[in-house]
């Protein structure tokens, strides 16, 4: 008789969860991560805040001046990292999968991304010693992650997996680890690490990596994209996204809006190719 009993109770939790969430196979979420280029650095223009509403932003932090609180699925009208960011490739991503996909498919970002880190910032098991070494300023960000960017990029993907679908991984980060021969390497881990931890396979979730800025714009870390190029090599099922002509700040290591606009359109594109479809405009 408890045996029974047990079973109905259980059956009455599941039917209750499946009714709080539903999980849409035509919602399409994709994970975002780096460091500025990714968080977005160029100043929000008039052009960029309105969206279509399939394309979502699912907030990791509380944000009360954008009226948003953590957890929550928003329209994707910019910042779309933290509360005070800019302008990412990841919103022209989105707008670009919006526009040449069917209509009744949605595109949800959840990026987690940190100024001026260095990609072991998102190494699961050894973050803590990079943490312990981070500037002040720095520290303010991670802070917003809970101490971990990683853990909390995970966090957020099971939740936002209660209502989608993640179909992929969105990388812009290398100029913190200019020269770096083991870069690969170790983005191969934290790709592996995500889709472990998601129980994901990376057929069906590709890595999808962006170029710094160019040696045609000046860019002062173009020598790192001689390393990205090697991420397929190593990676399989991960993408390499040219950043040749997109155009520089004065800093020569951001994006103005319009290269974001630019690079994000070209992630957009090489995910579409890999969905099966062409964009047209």
């Amino acid at each position: 008789m408890k045996a029974k009993l047990r079973f109905f109770v259980t059956g009455i939790f599941l039917f209750i969860a499946s009714e709080c969430f539903s999980q849409d196979k035509d919602f399409y979420i994709f994970l975002c991560f780096g460091q500025s280029n990714m968080e977005g650095n160029a100043r929000i223009e008039p052009q960029d805040t309105t969206v279509d509403k399939r394309f979502q932003v699912f907030e990791t932090v509380d944000c009360p001046n954008l009226g948003r609180t953590k957890g929550n699925w928003y329209p994707a009208a910019p910042p779309l990292a933290r509360c005070n960011t800019g302008l990412t490739p990841a919103d022209y991503f989105g707008r670009t999968l919006v526009a040449n996909l069917p209509s009744k498919i949605r595109i949800g970002i959840i990026n987690v991304s940190v100024a001026g880190c260095r990609i072991e910032l998102f190494e699961k098991d050894t973050y803590q010693s990079y943490v312990a070494k981070a500037p002040p300023w720095m520290l303010n960000m991670i802070n917003a992650y809970d101490g971990n960017p990683y853990a909390h990029l995970v966090e957020m993907a099971k939740q936002a997996q209660k209502y989608g679908v993640i179909k992929g991984v969105l990388l812009h980060q290398g100029e913190s680890n200019p020269n770096d021969s083991l870069w690969t390497q170790k983005v191969k881990g934290i790709y592996g690490n995500l889709l472990h931890d998601l129980h994901l396979k990376s057929k069906r979730v590709p890595l999808l990596a962006g170029e710094l800025v160019n040696a045609d714009q000046g860019g002062k870390c173009a020598g790192m994209n001689a390393f990205i190029a090697g991420l397929p090599a190593l990676v399989p099922h991960s993408y390499v996204i040219s950043s040749s002509g997109c155009p520089a700040n004065a800093d020569k290591l951001h994006f103005t809006a319009e290269g974001y606009r630019i690079i994000g359109r070209r992630y957009g594109e090489q995910m579409l190719a890999l969905l099966g479809y062409k964009a047209a405009y």
